[in-house]
């Protein structure tokens, strides 16, 4: 990561996003988030998530069904912590944003649990 783009980040987000903490669940800003809207990364500004694909999932994280396009994020699988998962990460800048599970609704049956402190969300 080229030191400008550390600069950029708080302590919290660089924690996230480039050493894959996780925030604390229900304590992100976009859990409860429900304008319309696209969410970008907090490291590039790529658009990861959109509004309409968002849906409340309980997890205390913001849950989305699918992502703003297919090319938007990549999954690699993240064995930590003594489990096996599908880590998701911005395509364009490799920061960690969350994981995906095979249990979110129609029409995909996934759910992208994403850290509200990796996203900007830009109000339609």
């Amino acid at each position: 990561m080229k030191k400008s783009q550390r600069n950029k980040l708080t302590d919290t987000q660089y924690a996230v996003a480039r050493e894959g903490a996780t925030e604390a669940p229900f304590s992100g800003i976009y859990n409860d988030e429900k304008r319309a809207g696209i969410y970008i990364c907090t490291s590039c500004n790529h658009k990861l998530f959109d509004s309409k694909k968002k849906y409340d999932s309980g997890s205390g994280w913001p849950a989305f069904y699918a992502p703003f396009e297919e090319s938007s994020i990549i999954n690699t699988e993240d064995c930590t912590h003594g489990m096996i998962r599908t880590e998701v990460k911005c395509k364009e800048c490799d920061a960690h944003l969350g994981h995906v599970f095979p249990d979110g609704p129609e029409p995909t049956g996934l759910r992208y649990c994403i850290n509200s402190i990796v996203l900007k969300f830009i109000e339609d």
